[in-house]
Parts: structure tokens; C-alpha cells; sequence
């Protein structure tokens, strides 16, 4: 009985000692739960509540607004409109297939078009939009709207896109846009920040350069989604931020005016203004449409354009690199003149050609322009006389004053990447680049703009820009920054002209006004001369060349003096020509359009009160007194016609600063 109680009370103590333990482990778990909620309730609240808010909502990115460009007058040249779209959403199509079959009878969608949504629908994330269409008519958007009871995850949209009211006339200032590649997305941090599909950006040209400027700041829309990721309703949307407007200082009236003279010519018009720099045409022809590029190009038209053998493509102002010929003259006078190595009265018989060691050096003129001083001789153009001239100057010599005014040099590079220097050769270049020592008769040829010199229709509009404004340093510009750059610049060149003292404290101007000097490069306003006497009898052959008979350009002068311009032909060869060829002295319509000649024009006006610059330069024209200068003539009228109206804008830009 005893060993029963025993046993029995034994028994009882595991079973205490078993619930006690199982207890403890109760109240150890409860513990552990307590605290696990207190965690999750208090400790890291808002950790879950973020990531519970992340799951139930979903942020979409909205486009943003590109910012505009306009020109001198306020016309918008790159703008934005209001286009339809056509928007679908992946998660919310059951069948994309028979999707497709339906859209195709209701829209204008090619299967070309339909395979390249398929390759954008793998890369995307099935809640994110996929653009099918960008550039709906009204009729399709409408159509569109009718069936959308039978479209699961179509949405039609109103959107911006990017377009070019003035398309070709401006094609190589601007550029255009297209739709973002990967490499621009991985190598553009704010393309990569704002990027949607379907964002536009920069291919070319300014829209290009100022892509960061232009792009804006996306929106945001957020949308509550449920557990299988579709959307429910909209919580909120954050507009996002305009990218910046910018101001040329070209003229759309005269940029259009100067393209239409182009019409049918390969080759460039450059306007500019003598003292601020300012560019105020910029024309390259032939061109393009620069709004077949935003929507995208077919590649049809894609390669009618790419493989054009006029390069519509190309900005000749900038890129075409081009023999100046003889509107070099100027230039190798003021040089020779500069360094002491000639005199205005030295003169030469020109019989035509001259002779060295064995090599014939041919004049323009057959036989010959006679006896000349230098000042006939610019005004005359003769070849003979230059050959000379180059022969006592040398070609290092040449070389400096070249670059002086601009030559070898690039001038916009920060707005257009594809601006070339050109080449300014010298006995150092040739034996770098060709491995070759200079010959004596390379030099002659370079005197009147042939052989190795190569430059920009840019560089020689910013050379005459110079001569004219008195031989001062300009630096060419496209952006607006409303600085008062015309009076400051014209009030230092009137100084040094006045006072001939080429040590003056440039110091003076900053004096005269700090806020718009901000910007202003004083360097910019430097001498290319020595003596400016010298300047002043350049020009002053140059009018002859003009305005004078016997000049090379005087059937396309002014008689009214209110359009009266000066100016100087060239005509650079693009091949050497044969004696049998020169001889036969055939018409250009019977060469070879390859084989044609280059015609060059450069001048400024109004002579009496120089204001503007302009080069001509048609491919393969032929001679530059009968093709280029009547268009720099053309183009004269209508600069000074519209003076006044730039006057006034700039003007009352003035009174705001």
C-alpha cells in the first residue's frame, strides 16, 4: 500500500514538474508574440507601413515637358503640341494576339509596327504603359473611343510631342528628337532619371547639346493596385517640371529667306553680326524634315536621306570643310602688310602665269591683268599678283594671321559636336601630319586658297565679320543671353579706333557696365592687327572689288547707298585642271557636276554703317561673281530691310536688363 502512495505521489511530482515546464514554454511563446507585436506595431512601424504602402501602391512616371526654343523675335522653332495616343496596359490584356486583330481594323498599324511592341512588351514590366501608337489622327482617336467597351487594357491619352513648325528651314540649327536608346539612357543621368516610355531626346544639332536643359523634370502619378497588381484608383499625381526656354539670336524670317535661295543648290549662307557675334542665319542645304524623326523614321526614308550624295544630313556651315579660294585675299594682304613684307604701291605685271622651277602658276584671266597695285589687285582678284605676294610672305606667316581671324578653329563646339577646325597649313603641320617638308610652290597656292587650306563656311562669315567691324575679335553666338553685347563691344572697338592705344585698360568697360559684363569675354575684343591703317585699306580694295567697275563682283552691286554692300568673290577648284581643259574653256553645264568648281562669296554691309556679315558658298556652283554674289545681294536687301525690327527687340531687351 505504501509503495502505491509512494508510486502514485512520484507520479504526481512528473506531472507537476511537466506542466510547470509546459507552462513556462506558454508563457515564453506568449512573451516572444507580445514582443514580436510590440515590434511590429512600435518599433517598426513605419518600416511595414512602407513596405505595406509599397505593395498596395504603385508610382507611374509622367512624361516631362520639354523645354522650347524660339528666336530672336519670340517665334517658337521647336515647340511642343498636343498629340493622341494610344496607351496599353500589359496586365490588363488577356489576349494581345486578337488585341492586335481589332486595333488593326480601327487604326493605321502596320505588322512592322506591331513586332516592335512585342520586343518593347518583353523588356517592360507588365503594369508599365506600352505606347502603341504616338501620333494618332483625330479620326482614329475617335474611331478609337467607340470600341473601348471591347479593348481591355486600351487606353487612348492626350500627350505632348515635340514639333518643328518651320521643319527645313531650320533643320541643322535645332536637330531633332527621337525616341531614347539604351545608350542614351545609360550614358545621360537625367535621361536615366526621367526616363518613360516612349521619352524623346535630343539626337542633334541644340536639341542634343541642351538635352539637360531642355528635358524637364518628370511627374508622378501613384495608383492604389490590388494583390494581383492592377490598378484600383488613383491616389495623387505630382506634376513635374517645364525644361528651360531658351532664345536664339537667329531669325526665322531671314533664316527661311536664306533657305529659299538655297533651293535646288548644295552649299551654306551664314549671316552674322559684325560686332555681337551673333548668328543670325545659319543655313545648310540641302536639308530635311526634322519632324519625321520624332514619331520615327521609316527606314525607307531613312536611307534615302543616310545615303544622299548631297549629305542633307550635314551641317555644311559647320562641317563642311571647303578650299576658300581666292576670298582668302584679304586676308594674305593684311598679313603681308602686317608683318612689313609689303607695300600697298609695290606693283606687278600680270601676263597671266608665272613660272617656278618648271611648274606653271595660271591667273584666272588668260591674259593677264596687266600692271597692278595690291589695291587693284584684291579688287581684280588677280592670281598672278598673290603668288608673288604669298612667295615674300611665307607660309608660316600666313598661317598666323589665318588663325587670327578664326581659321583652324572650332567656334560653337559646346552647342554643335559635329563642328570641324579645318586645316591651317604651315612647314610645322605638313611635316606632323604628312611626314613631308613644305615645298615653295605649296605656299604659292595657298595664297589665293587652294592646296591644303581647308575651312568653314562659318569661319569665313566670322573673317569678314572681323575685317569689317576694324579687325577686332568676335566670338560667334547662338544663345541670347539678352547682354547688352552690341553696345559694350561697339563702344571698345570705337575706343581703340579713336585712340589707337592698344593697351587700353580693358578694364574701362567693366567700369562702364558690371551686371552685363557678367558674361562677357573681354579677350573677345582683342586686336588682329598691327597697324589699323592697314585694316581700313583692305576694306577699302574690297569696295572697289564691289562697287568699282573692273571689280569681280560689281554687276551684283547697290546703286542705293542704303543697300550698298562690300564684298569678294571666290572660286575654288576642286580638282586640278588639265591643260586640254583649260584650253577648251567649256560652259558648266557641259562639266561634270563632280568636277565643277566651288562658288564663294563673302561681304558686309551697310557700307556706310557696317552691321552685318555674310559667306556664300554654293558646291560645285561654279564662279563666285556669277552664282554666289547675286545671292549675298538678295540677301543684303532683305537683312537691312528688317534692321530696324531686330533694333527694336534688342532695344527694349536693353531696358530690361
Amino acid at each position: 500500500m505504501l509503495a502505491k502512495k509512494e508510486s502514485a505521489f512520484a507520479k504526481g511530482r512528473v506531472i507537476t514538474r511537466r506542466m510547470f515546464v509546459l507552462s513556462a514554454a506558454k508563457a515564453l511563446i506568449f512573451c516572444g508574440i507580445i514582443g514580436r507585436l510590440y515590434t511590429l506595431q512600435v518599433s517598426d512601424n513605419k518600416k511595414y507601413s512602407y513596405l505595406s504602402d509599397k505593395n498596395r501602391l504603385r508610382e507611374w512616371k509622367l512624361p516631362p515637358k520639354r523645354g522650347l526654343i524660339k528666336d530672336y523675335f519670340g517665334n517658337h522653332i521647336a515647340d511642343n503640341r498636343q498629340v493622341f495616343q494610344l496607351h496599353v496596359i500589359p496586365e490588363q490584356v488577356e489576349d494581345f494576339n486578337y488585341l492586335f486583330v481589332r486595333l488593326k481594323n480601327i487604326i493605321n498599324i502596320s505588322n512592322y509596327q506591331i513586332k516592335k511592341i512585342y520586343e518593347k512588351k518583353k523588356k517592360q514590366m507588365p503594369w508599365e504603359t506600352l505606347v502603341v501608337s504616338e501620333n494618332l489622327s483625330w479620326e482614329e482617336f475617335t474611331k478609337l473611343n467607340l470600341f473601348l467597351h471591347e479593348l481591355n487594357g486600351v487606353k487612348p491619352v492626350f500627350s505632348l510631342a515635340r514639333i518643328y513648325p518651320y521643319a527645313n528651314d531650320l533643320a541643322h540649327v535645332i536637330g531633332y528628337v527621337s525616341e531614347a536608346s539604351v545608350s542614351d539612357i545609360q550614358n545621360n543621368k537625367n535621361i536615366r532619371e526621367n526616363h518613360v516610355p516612349g521619352l524623346r531626346v535630343g539626337k542633334s544639332g541644340l536639341e542634343k547639346t541642351l538635352e539637360n536643359d531642355l528635358i524637364g523634370k518628370h511627374g508622378m502619378q501613384r495608383f492604389e493596385v490590388n494583390a494581383y497588381g492592377k490598378r484600383i484608383s488613383r491616389v495623387n499625381q505630382i506634376d513635374g517640371t517645364s525644361g528651360k526656354t531658351f532664345i536664339l539670336t537667329i531669325d526665322q524670317k531671314i533664316q527661311n529667306y536664306a533657305q529659299n535661295l538655297l533651293v535646288d543648290k548644295s552649299g551654306s549662307i551664314c549671316v552674322m553680326d559684325i560686332y555681337s557675334g551673333d548668328i543670325i542665319a545659319m543655313n545648310s542645304s540641302p536639308t530635311f524634315d526634322p519632324n519625321k524623326f520624332v514619331h520615327g523614321i521609316s527606314l525607307k526614308e531613312w536611307n534615302e536621306i543616310n545615303n544622299d550624295p548631297l549629305k542633307p544630313l550635314m551641317n555644311k556651315s559647320l562641317s563642311g570643310l571647303y578650299s576658300p579660294g581666292s576670298t582668302i585675299k584679304p586676308i594674305v594682304a593684311l598679313s603681308a602688310l602686317d608683318f612689313d613684307t609689303w607695300s600697298p604701291k609695290n606693283k606687278i605685271r600680270c601676263t597671266g602665269e608665272i613660272e617656278l622651277y618648271g611648274q606653271k602658276y595660271r591667273c584666272w584671266k588668260k591674259k593677264g591683268h596687266g600692271v597692278l597695285s595690291l589695291r587693284n589687285a584684291i579688287k581684280q582678284s588677280c592670281d598672278v599678283y598673290f603668288y608673288e605676294l604669298s612667295r615674300l610672305l611665307g607660309v608660316d606667316r600666313l598661317s598666323i594671321t589665318a588663325k587670327k581671324f578664326g581659321f583652324g578653329q572650332e567656334h560653337l563646339k559646346d552647342f554643335y559636336i559635329e563642328e570641324k577646325k579645318g586645316i591651317v597649313p604651315s612647314t610645322k603641320w605638313k611635316l606632323k601630319n604628312l611626314g613631308k617638308g613644305w615645298v615653295l610652290g605649296e605656299t604659292l597656292i595657298t595664297g589665293i586658297g587652294q592646296g591644303y587650306i581647308q575651312v568653314t563656311p562659318l569661319q569665313l562669315c566670322l573673317m569678314v565679320a572681323q575685317l569689317a567691324n576694324g579687325g577686332f575679335k568676335i566670338k560667334p553666338r547662338i544663345i541670347d543671353d539678352n547682354s547688352n553685347m552690341y553696345e559694350l563691344v561697339k563702344n571698345k572697338i570705337e575706343q581703340q579706333k579713336n585712340q589707337f592705344d592698344l593697351s587700353l585698360n580693358k578694364d574701362l568697360l567693366i567700369e562702364q557696365n558690371d551686371q552685363a559684363l557678367t558674361s562677357v569675354k573681354l579677350e573677345h575684343l582683342d586686336p588682329l592687327f598691327r597697324n589699323p591703317e592697314n585694316v581700313k585699306f583692305v576694306l577699302d580694295a574690297m569696295f572697289g572689288s564691289t562697287n568699282e567697275p573692273g571689280g569681280t563682283s560689281y554687276r551684283s552691286r547697290y546703286e542705293d547707298k542704303r543697300y550698298q554692300f562690300v564684298g569678294k568673290t571666290g572660286t575654288a577648284q576642286v580638282r586640278r585642271i588639265t591643260e586640254e581643259e583649260r584650253e577648251a574653256d567649256l560652259p558648266l553645264e557641259q562639266i561634270p557636276y563632280k568636277n565643277r568648281d566651288h562658288a564663294i562669296y563673302i561681304a558686309y554691309g551697310p557700307y556706310e554703317n557696317p552691321r552685318y556679315a555674310v559667306s556664300v558658298f554654293i558646291e560645285h556652283g561654279g564662279t563666285g561673281s556669277k552664282i554666289a554674289a547675286p545671292l549675298a545681294k538678295k540677301m543684303f536687301k532683305k537683312l537691312i530691310d528688317r534692321h530696324e525690327k531686330r533694333e527694336q527687340i534688342r532695344l527694349s531687351r536693353i531696358k530690361e536688363i
